[in-house]
Formats: structure tokens, C-alpha cells, sequence
């Protein structure tokens, strides 16, 4: 949208408000709603306004987000929405970054009176972004203004014929064309409404993934050790992705190895071969990296570790061979089948030989390289962490099975070994806070705002039962009744907008000093949509809601 445009909603925005609520939802989409609006699921409304049918389909069961690029509106529909199941962002077509990096899928994407304000040269990546957006059978609905405009919107022509075309090139079938008069009274205006769905038959992404996994020759454990460590980044850290460009994901070539060295660790440590050839050995096993780790667990591969002096060398030097073995090796030889093509990208940055520190955060792990692999595989591995790991797994002991020193070890146990090594369920740092800020003031209940009792808990807001992480941002202090009633549950919105003030308050008491970056850096990583150089709890509070969202949508969890 041009800029002189959204400085016209911003300007105009109380005017704009009250002659959009002179009409409802109701009036303005009844053509196409009985028929086309999901009886419940999740529906992004891009140029929602002022929140008028964001409100009215959160009314409905529904859970929405809405995104407006004009700061105003955002401001306005907040107020408006206010306590009900809709979360706002501000963002814009034809990038809507904030939307991707929430990593969902949509029943319903709604664009009402929007496609006029896309100029005709973003159209085609606009609209391929959206058809992204929905889950299969999901729709699109799009209504196209006809007509004169006497204000200083910018507004370009539209026409069905180039939806229709759009439509079919990304592979959704139009379902619907319905004409309307202005709802306004405008005689010189008239609409038209499209309603476009993606076919439930997959997009593809299965059966490429299925190829690398069952059909792709395999002289090492290589190619399924690469994608489990994007099935994990992808399921734990969303945040991890550094940008999306041209269909594809970006993410730090450093977290991959990282993930990598973590599932590798065990099996090694254990002596389970993982070539074809023993006396070979594995390219990444270094005398000055792998070779002095002797000492690290697993879980020491973790984000918000801190290394100093030989160890933070070692690491150094390992996460650099590990780099340098995925470009090589798996990046190198997983094609896309019946194709020479390349499925995954990896480029090397230069680093030095020897660092003093390293802290494992999105900052440091960049700085090894960036990873590229194409979006639609990313979010089959987001949406489907549970279904598609588990086939990784089972080829990966078929693999290490015809191993030669492998030969006597039961399957049960290399399945052991593949177990995957989870972050602790500890909420001992936060306890600590709460008692230190105890001899100061009262800490009360996130939830209740009732000051604690000598006895209380320390909550996992999103349940660690249902998405392990025991990252600072996710422990709240709450009362043990409470903390027993909700169990494994996500917070409805209307909890969530309850403790806000509450939530945060405990965040600025607790998080202070050194704790502070470990807060942030952990967020950006485990949150959708947030910047990599984010520090506002209040940005976090509204990441961790659409987390909640996500959870819900991924797992079909239950809401407290």
C-alpha cells in the first residue's frame, strides 16, 4: 500500500471509523458467509480497519488476526476488539513478514476492499503469499471495488479475470463469483466478491520429503540427521528464521549445526556407526573441536549457554566443521527428485580460528553462515513436527541397522539413542527471583493478582507437557490452586488479557541485569514474529498469545 495512502487512513481515521460501523458485517459479507465461514478455526483479516468484522467473527467462535498496516486503525481496533479472541498486527501487503513468522495456517483469509491499494507489480507476490497462508480446503476471499475514488487513496484498477488467473497459478480453484451495489449507497461504486480454495491434496512437499527420506541413496546418516535438526528448529525455535525470500526460509547455518552436533552426541558418545565405511570416520569429527567435548552433554548445545576460554574454542571449531560437512555432504546431494536440482542451500562466512566467548544466541550462530531451504518443505515441518519425525526416526535405525558394528545392537536401543534430549523442566532461576524479590515487595499471582503465599508454583504458561520449554519468558509465578486447575491448558484470550499488566510486571521485577539478554535472546528464538533485535516485553506479551494461538491450532489443545 502506497505510504500517501495509509497517512490517509491515519489522518482520517475517527471519520473513517464511524462511517464503517454504520454498516455490519453482516450487511457487507452476507452474500458469501452462510456458506463460506468455518464454524470454527482461525481466519486472518488482512486490511481489517477498525476491527468491525474481526469482532464480529470472534463473536462467532472464531479466532482472528488482524492485520492493518495503518497504525491508526491498529490503535482504533484494539479498542474496539477489546477482550475478545482477536490479535492485532500491524503489517502489510504484498511482504507481510509479521504474518509469515507467525508460521500458521488459515481456515479463511479475508481481503475486504484491499486488492485496489495492491499495485498491479505485487500482485502475483502478494497473492502467492497468501495462498501460503491457508491450510488445505482453506479459502480466499477477496472483494474487488468498481469505481470512481475522489480522495487521495491511492487506488489501481482490478479485474476478475486477473484473480481468476492468479487463482490458477498457484493452484486454487475459484469456487465462487458473486456481484453486489455498494452497501454505502454509492451509485457510482459496485463489488464484486471471489472465493478461491486450496485443494486438500497436499502441496507437494510430502512426497519430496518422503523421496529424501525412503528413496534418496544414503552412504551415512547425513541427510537424516539434517532433517531432524530442521523438524526440531522448526517445531521449538520459529523464531530461528533470519528472513523469507522468493519461496524460501533462511535461517542461521550455525542453529542447524547446533542441532546437529546435540542428536549426534549421543550416538557417538556410544560408539553406534554412522557411515558405510568405519574406517573413514565422519567428516565433522575434528581433533580441535568434536575431539574436545568430551566433557558437554547435549543439552550444553543449548540456546542461552554461555562458553569461555578452550571450551568456547572447541565449540567454536566444531560448529564450523559441522558447517562445513552440511555444505558438502547432505546440502550437496539431496535433490529434488528426478532432478540435479539442489532442495537446500548452505553459505559459509569466514570466522576466526579462535574466539574468547561464545553465547548461543540468534547474533552468534549467524555468524557461521545462513541455510536455505524451500518454505513450503519448512512448513510441513512445522505444521507436522509429530507425523514426520517419527518416519525419520524409523528410517535412521533402518540406515544405522545395515551398519556392519551396528549389527548386534537391538532396534529398541538405537532407538534410545535417538532420543531426543529435551530442555530440563526446571523452574528453580525463577523461584530464586521470586523469593529474592520477596524481601522487597509482595509477588502476586500472574493470573490472579493475589499476593503468593509462602507456598505456591511456578507455572508454564504454554504447558511443558504439551511443548517442553523452560525458557525464562514461560515461567510465572501463580498460586497452587490456580496452577492445579489449569494443568496442561493454553490460556484463553480472555486470561491473557486479564494478566497482561500482571504478566509483565513479574517479567521487568525477575528479568533484570544478566538475566535480561538470556530473556530476549530466548524469545526471539522461541516466538513467532518477533524481531531479532527485539527488547520490548510488551512485543513479547503479544508473541507469546500468538504462540498460544499456534499450539492450540497445531495440537487441537484445549483453552483455560
Amino acid at each position: 500500500m502506497a505510504s500517501k495512502t495509509i497517512e490517509f487512513y491515519n489522518r482520517f481515521s475517527g471519520e473513517l471509523q464511524e462511517q464503517y460501523l454504520s454498516t455490519s458485517a453482516i450487511e457487507v459479507h452476507k452474500s458469501w458467509m452462510d456458506k463460506y465461514l468455518p464454524s470454527n478455526g482461525v481466519i486472518l483479516d488482512v486490511g481489517a480497519g477498525v476491527g468491525r468484522d474481526a469482532r464480529y467473527f470472534a463473536e462467532q467462535g472464531l479466532t482472528v488476526v488482524a492485520v492493518e498496516p495503518a497504525s491508526e486503525f491498529v490503535r482504533l481496533g484494539r479498542s474496539y476488539t477489546k477482550g475478545s479472541s482477536v490479535q492485532w498486527l500491524q503489517d502489510t501487503l504484498p511482504d507481510l513478514d509479521r504474518v509469515i513468522a507467525l508460521q500458521m495456517k488459515f481456515d479463511l483469509v479475508l481481503l475486504s476492499a484491499v486488492w485496489m491499494h495492491v499495485p498491479p507489480s505485487q500482485r502475483d507476490r502478494a497473492f502467492r503469499k497468501l495462498s501460503n497462508l491457508l491450510k488445505p480446503g482453506g479459502v480466499i476471499v477477496i472483494t474487488l471495488r468498481h469505481g470512481p475514488n475522489n480522495d487521495s487513496r491511492k487506488m489501481y484498477e482490478v479485474s476478475g479475470a486477473e484473480v481468476e488467473l492468479l487463482a490458477r497459478k498457484y493452484g486454487l480453484s475459484e469456487s465462487e463469483t458473486i456481484k453486489s451495489s455498494d452497501t454505502l449507497g454509492r451509485s457510482d461504486v459496485c463489488w464484486e466478491t471471489f472465493v478461491v480454495r486450496l485443494p486438500d491434496d497436499g502441496s507437494g512437499s510430502f512426497p519430496t520429503l518422503r523421496h529424501i527420506l525412503i528413496n534418496d541413496a544414503k552412504s551415512s546418516t547425513y541427510k537424516l540427521a539434517l532433517l531432524r535438526s530442521l523438524i526440531r528448529i522448526a517445531d521449538g525455535h520459529p523464531g530461528g528464521v533470519l528472513r523469507r525470500e522468493n519461496g524460501s526460509v533462511i535461517l542461521p547455518l550455525g542453529l542447524v549445526a547446533l542441532y546437529w552436533a546435540r542428536q549426534y552426541k549421543i550416538l557417538l558418545d556410544a560408539n553406534i556407526q554412522q557411515s558405510g565405511n568405519s574406517e573413514k570416520g565422519l567428516g565433522f569429527i575434528r581433533e580441535d573441536g568434536w575431539g574436545r567435548l568430551d566433557k558437554f552433554s547435549p543439552l550444553d548445545f543449548s540456546i542461552g549457554n554461555y562458553f569461555s576460554g578452550d571450551e568456547a574454542n572447541a565449540l567454536h571449531a566444531t560448529l564450523k566443521h559441522i558447517s562445513s560437512t552440511i555444505r558438502k555432504m547432505p546440502v550437496k546431494y539431496t535433490t529434488f527428485p528426478g532432478s540435479k536440482k539442489q532442495i537446500f542451500e548452505a553459505e559459509i562466512k569466514r570466522t576466526p580460528s579462535n574466539v574468547d566467548s561464545i553465547y548461543i544466541d540468534v547474533d552468534s550462530l549467524s555468524t557461521y553462515g545462513e541455510f536455505k531451504l524451500p518454505e513450503i518443505i519448512w512448513e510441513l515441518m512445522s505444521l507436522y513436527t509429530c507425523w514426520v519425525e517419527p518416519v525419520v526416526l524409523n528410517e535412521w535405525v533402518q540406515v544405522m541397522q545395515g551398519y556392519k558394528n551396528n549389527q548386534n545392537i537391538p532396534k529398541y536401543a538405537l532407538l534410545e539413542h535417538l532420543e531426543w534430549q529435551d530442555a530440563q523442566r526446571t523452574t528453580l532461576l525463577a523461584r530464586q527471583r521470586v523469593d529474592q524479590i520477596r524481601k522487597e515487595k509482595p509477588v502476586h499471582c500472574v493470573w490472579s493478582r493475589v499476593p503468593l503465599s509462602i507456598k505456591y508454583d511456578i507455572d508454564h504458561c504454554l504447558p511443558f507437557s504439551r511443548w517442553p520449554n523452560s525458557d525464562l519468558w514461560n515461567l510465572v509465578p501463580t498460586r497452587v490452586s490456580i496452577n492445579s486447575n489449569k494443568r496442561d491448558r493454553i490460556p484463553s484470550d480472555a486470561r491473557f488479557f486479564e494478566a497482561k499488566n500482571s504478566m509483565i510486571e513479574w517479567w521487568l521485577d525477575a528479568w533484570r541485569e544478566e538475566h535480561r539478554r538470556r530473556f530476549f535472546s530466548e524469545a526471539r528464538l522461541s516466538l513467532p514474529g518477533l524481531a531479532q533485535t527485539e527488547h520490548d516485553f510488551e512485543e513479547v506479551f503479544e508473541a507469546l498469545k500468538l504462540q498460544g494461538i499456534r499450539l492450540v491450532e497445531m495440537q487441537q489443545l484445549r483453552r483455560w
